[in-house]
């Protein structure tokens, strides 16, 4: 982050209420009436629409759209709050459409809600607190995330996602528009539902993200073993686990299935 903002650096509208405070790197667009506190600090590049207001201890990196009447950092939606100094971390590239809300941590997790870089977050997406989110996702309108869930970079999330409070998503998942998740997905599987059902691997996104054709047929195989071979989920750990010898893109969905900690979709 940059010197605080000055007429020369930041193309703000006329009507926006800025603190002074407030940190705006060189290059900052501000449109018509959005608010912005005096503990936020946005980076270079940063495009932030009309009607947005940005608050609490909030630093947003460089080059990320924010599309209109969007709220990021406002106090967690826990009546646990007490108004302690918690916090959110936003990354590079980021865009976020219209109505998507951001909220702060909280003292109970780690303080901070953080989301990663290049992420396109559609229209009306909530982002709880304590959330952490990784790189690359897409989450389409209207995706809810609970209190404290993590996602993985890459990640894609149908309309209308609805991720229960501590849940874990691996990454290159997708679910299916309407899909309801409490428990955690497995890295690289596709679901779907209410609730969430397994139903194969993301291979065409595996594809595009340049994984060989060898390495999907490996990780078609450790999904038949994880969901089709009537195994225990410790017995299909330890096969898993003798298949990742010859395949290495395996280990991301064992360090996963080691980490579950509310039971996978399964």
């Amino acid at each position: 982050m940059s010197e605080p903002r000055s007429a020369a650096q930041a193309a703000i509208h006329p009507t926006a209420l800025i603190d002074p405070n407030a940190e705006l790197a060189p290059g900052v667009t501000v449109g018509a009436y959005s608010i912005i506190g005096p503990q936020v600090q946005v980076g270079a590049g940063t495009t932030i629409g009309p009607h947005v207001v940005l608050t609490g201890h909030t630093r947003i990196g460089r080059d990320n759209r924010i599309f209109a009447f969007s709220s990021i950092g406002e106090q967690p939606q826990d009546k646990k709050y007490a108004g302690e100094p918690t916090r959110v971390e936003i990354g590079d590239g980021n865009t976020f459409r219209e109505y998507c809300t951001i909220n702060s941590g909280t003292v109970q997790d780690v303080g901070v809600t953080r989301v990663g870089n290049h992420n396109w977050v559609m229209a009306y997406v909530h982002i709880a607190h304590d959330c952490q989110v990784g790189s690359h996702t897409v989450f389409a309108n209207c995706t809810n995330l609970a209190g404290h869930v993590h996602i993985d970079d890459w990640a894609i999330l149908g309309g209308y996602t609805g991720v229960h409070q501590f849940c874990k998503v691996g990454a290159h998942c997708m679910t299916a528009v309407g899909t309801v998740l409490l428990q955690d997905l497995p890295t690289y599987v596709l679901a779907g539902g209410n609730t969430a059902q397994a139903h194969g691997i993301n291979s065409e996104g595996l594809k595009r993200r340049g994984f060989s054709a060898e390495a999907i047929a490996g990780i078609k195989r450790a999904y038949r073993t994880l969901y089709r071979s009537g195994l225990t989920l410790d017995e299909a750990k330890a096969e898993i686990a003798t298949q990742a010898g010859s395949v290495p893109e395996l280990q991301p969905l064992l360090d996963f299935l080691g980490r579950a900690t509310r039971g996978i979709v399964r």
